[in-house]
């Protein structure tokens, strides 16, 4: 399975991933906002975050970059904006290589069922790695 490249912006995802395409000369990126995921009763989405990028991806010369906004009043530090996607068709894969890297590290998000995968989580592993972990039944081995 390849290792996906995740990139997050402060506000400025579809900008960024709109130039991307156009520079590398993709098919224009599916975009997906905040407002547009399945809402939470118990959580209100502020207004300021329904436009922002949720998930979009690119291919770029046959590598999967995927990118998101933050969510206001999260975290954003320009240049650490970086994480890697795991991504299998393969829930144990997941579950293991999730489990190998949570020790010694820090877990952000449990492996969990999310509206977008089976199991989703992510973590920061011992030496700072931001990691995020996804169940996609449909994705092709490699």
């Amino acid at each position: 399975m390849a290792i996906n490249i995740y990139l997050t912006f402060n506000g400025n995802c579809r900008e960024a991933a709109e130039f991307y395409a156009e520079v590398f000369k993709t098919e224009k990126p599916e975009i997906m906002t905040f407002g547009e995921s399945p809402q939470s009763p118990d959580f209100v989405l502020p207004a300021e975050a329904k436009d922002l990028v949720l998930h979009t991806r690119l291919n770029i010369n046959g590598s999967n970059i995927m990118f998101s906004d933050t969510f206001p009043g999260s975290p954003f530090t320009e240049g650490n904006n970086i994480s890697l996607a795991f991504v299998s068709n393969e829930e144990d894969t997941v579950k293991s290589a999730f489990n190998a890297l949570k020790e010694g590290g820090k877990v952000s998000m449990d492996l969990q069922e999310t509206f977008w995968s089976k199991c989703y989580g992510s973590l920061r592993d011992k030496f700072g790695i931001e990691w995020q972990f996804s169940h996609e039944p449909d994705q092709l081995p490699q």
